[in-house]
């Protein structure tokens, strides 16, 4: 049968009588659109969090564009993030009209790198959007000074850190928006598109009620052109159940963590950061193997699921041409894509499948 990269279906048969009764109950309720679950996912969201508002939208890249938005990033203005990402971090901004500049990575953690930050800002900089890769949150006190000293705002790519914290305080509370993706396959997924902006921030939280309900709080009066983004009810009563175990689901990945990093010990092998700052959650387990071809041939013969995340960093991606940036610009992100390699790493994978995984790839190494 092999061995999945992510296997739903386990976590899914480990809770069905609940998700079950969630689904029927809404089904029967026949509250759809917003509504009484989606505003008591919102409230656990943000007590779990720590944060004062949790908004739920349609998806993760939604979130970061109504957070752009309600942060007053538009035409005219730059913002500084990541080429070492998924391309909603950066089409997010190009969909609210402003222009993207990359800032390279730092090579053990795969986060923004903060003088890189420095280095790209310049006079039509108007925010910062870091991203907790992986699952390990980014040097967020350097990132919030140099925010401060700039006058710039911090929105929290935290799609793949729901849960992961930052000397004390979870990832996605730390700047002026933090985003989030329920996407299926993140730690909180759901069972399809589904996102949230968490923030401290009374005027941001307003305005992305606003957004993501066509640019309006009263029913056909429109105060902006928005948008139709709204967390469908039923991702919500489903989310709603799986909160309930995502500490103990992150704390599980954590786990399968440490036990991958005692099998690749004393090997070629890079494995993955984890500073005494942070919690990472471990989204993806991330090695970097110079071999990667012939240990990806190997995983392949087993059947072991696997991934590159990412193959080509965005400043040299098609869409991104138009920004003139060329090959060398960001030596380091570039490096990681030829180099990483994200593993099977989900609660459920047993000690025999990590096992299993780790030897086929020091077979690739040696």
């Amino acid at each position: 049968m092999g061995i999945p990269l992510l296997d739903l279906k386990r976590q899914y048969q480990s809770i069905k009588p609940e998700m079950d009764a969630a689904a029927l109950s809404l089904l029967e309720g026949c509250s759809f659109i917003l509504g009484p679950a989606v505003e008591a996912f919102e409230t656990s969201v943000a007590r779990l969090l720590g944060a004062e508002h949790a908004v739920g939208v349609a998806s993760g890249t939604d979130a970061l564009t109504l957070a752009l938005r309600a942060a007053g990033v538009g035409p005219g203005n730059e913002v500084v993030t990541t080429p070492f990402t998924f391309i909603a971090t950066s089409e997010c901004i190009t969909a609210v009209g402003a222009r993207p500049v990359f800032a390279d990575v730092d090579a053990a953690s795969f986060n923004i790198s903060s003088s890189g930050i420095e280095e790209a800002i310049t006079p039509r900089t108007k925010a910062i959007i870091p991203v907790h890769l992986y699952g390990l949150p980014a040097a967020m006190d350097a990132i919030l000074a140099i925010a401060d000293a700039h006058g710039l705002k911090v929105v929290e790519d935290t799609a793949q850190a729901f849960g992961a914290s930052y000397k004390g305080k979870r990832a996605g509370t730390l700047g002026d928006a933090g985003c989030i993706s329920f996407f299926p396959s993140k730690n909180l997924g759901g069972c399809g598109d589904g996102g949230m902006v968490v923030t401290n921030d009374d005027g941001i939280a307003k305005q992305v009620r606003i957004l993501r309900q066509h640019g309006s709080r009263v029913k056909y009066h429109h105060e902006t052109h928005g948008y139709n983004s709204r967390l469908d009810a039923l991702q919500a009563a489903l989310l709603q159940v799986k909160l309930g175990y995502i500490d103990e689901w992150n704390e599980g990945r954590r786990r399968k963590a440490r036990r991958y990093n005692e099998l690749f010990s004393d090997s070629p092998v890079v494995t993955p950061q984890e500073s005494e700052d942070c919690v990472h959650v471990y989204h993806q387990y991330t090695i970097r193997v110079a071999q990667r071809e012939r240990v990806i041939e190997k995983l392949r013969n087993e059947g072991i699921g696997h991934a590159i995340y990412y193959p080509i960093p965005l400043h040299l991606q098609h869409a991104y041409a138009e920004l003139g940036y060329s090959e060398g610009d960001f030596p380091v992100s570039e490096a990681a894509c030829r180099e990483v390699l994200s593993l099977p790493i989900f609660p459920e994978l047993t000690d025999e499948e990590q096992v299993t995984v780790a030897t086929t790839i020091l077979e690739g190494v040696d």
